[in-house]
């Protein structure tokens, strides 16, 4: 099948997908965006998360076939071109990426957080990043960015007039 899919704002196709394939594969080896992580396969890691019509999902569970006409929005499309985004940027100040395999899944998934919860509990971090497994980390850093990118979002939020 031809599958037809909007990523990071731009209108692609991936020739000769098979329906069941994951919407992981064909975003990395067929569109070559390979920012979103192929770790378990089974959505227990959380590296592959990304937005799948604005709600965050486990890309390795979606089957192609799924993904016609929609939108999906990947780690890469975070950014506004080279300007990185707040958890991007606090991700990168608080050293909270050490291999780097698992920061994609949870950079989406703590933009997820931030988008919905302006100024974030450490337990609402926590269980929104609960899905995220990385092996390298104590994720204390992880958690000082994830603070780190509220604050300055909700800062952000406060200085624009309504």
């Amino acid at each position: 099948m031809r599958l037809n899919v909007t990523v990071n704002g731009r209108k692609l196709h991936a020739d000769d997908v098979w329906e069941g394939e994951s919407l992981l594969y064909v975003l990395r080896e067929r569109l070559g965006l390979p920012g979103s992580k192929n770790a378990c396969e089974q959505g227990e890691c959380g590296s592959c998360t990304v937005y799948l019509d604005g709600v965050s999902v486990c890309a390795c569970l979606v089957a192609a076939g799924q993904a016609e006409g929609r939108e999906v929005r990947t780690v890469e499309g975070l950014a506004d071109g080279e300007k990185l985004d707040e958890v991007q940027q606090a991700f990168v100040e608080a050293g909270a990426v050490q291999c780097g395999f698992c920061t994609p899944g949870l950079l989406v998934a703590a933009h997820d957080l931030i988008e919905r919860t302006a100024r974030p509990s450490d337990a609402e971090i926590r269980e929104a990043l609960a899905g995220n497994l990385c092996r390298c980390t104590g994720y204390e850093k992880i958690m000082d960015a994830v603070r780190l990118a509220a604050s300055r979002k909700a800062e952000a939020r406060a200085e624009v007039p309504r």
